[in-house]
């Protein structure tokens, strides 16, 4: 069994927020993958089902982002898991809008969502790292994760959760390489082999005409006359 957590906050006030892309990830793998009704408990939101051949709780914490560890830490200690078990997905500021990247351990980096997580199940659980790009100032960062993703931004954020529910399975069979290759397909996907390239410079050049025939010059009667008896 494992705990895929989302990070985010509850209340349709934050749905559509920068910062509750965790939230809108878990949405669309329990839509996907025809997971049971979402349920409280553990401080949360629970749904029950499988990916591939694993038993998989998705939880989404309703105690808000800097309390979120306290929701997974029950559900962790409930089920007997370890943090290894534990996948968190959140929002990542230093990763471009619609980059992603896996990674087991390492610090918080600010992060109050994982500041907590760290607090209550410690740093080795595996994140799923969710790029929505940087304000380019600190002092907007606050600001910048608590506002709604922009209407240029559906088009990639969709790509990128569809690509997630894609490779879910891949992800909790510990296939860290095969769940980002899914979600490659679906945020760059390969060019059709038909579409038309740009001509090679040498392809480009036009073919060399024949020059036009110098016309003959007009004969007089004379040289006519000449011309049959020759």
């Amino acid at each position: 069994m494992q705990i895929f957590a989302g990070l985010g906050n509850p209340g349709p006030k934050y749905a559509a927020n920068r910062h509750n892309i965790g939230f809108m990830a878990l949405d669309r793998i329990a839509e996907d993958h025809g997971f049971g009704p979402w349920k409280a408990r553990f401080q949360g939101e629970v749904a029950e089902g499988r990916l591939g051949t694993e038993k998989v709780i998705l939880l989404k914490p309703t105690t808000f982002m800097n309390l979120s560890g306290q929701s997974v830490g029950e559900a962790m200690r409930f089920y007997k898991l370890d943090p290894g078990d534990v996948t968190v997905f959140h929002d990542e500021l230093d990763l471009a809008p619609g980059k992603l990247k896996v990674k087991t351990g390492g610090g918080h980096a600010g992060h109050n969502g994982l500041r907590s997580m760290h607090a209550h199940i410690g740093e080795n659980y595996r994140r799923v790292r969710l790029g929505i790009g940087h304000p380019g100032r600190k002092d907007l960062v606050s600001h910048y994760v608590l506002h709604d993703f922009a209407k240029a931004d559906q088009d990639w954020l969709d790509d990128l959760l569809r690509g997630i529910a894609d490779g879910a399975p891949e992800l909790a069979a510990g296939r860290n390489d095969r769940f980002l290759n899914a979600v490659a397909l679906r945020t760059a996907p390969a060019r059709s082999s038909k579409t038309d390239a740009k001509p090679k410079p040498s392809e480009a050049r036009p073919e060399p005409q024949p020059e036009p025939e110098a016309e003959a010059e007009p004969r007089s009667p004379l040289q006519k006359l000449v011309d049959k008896f020759r």
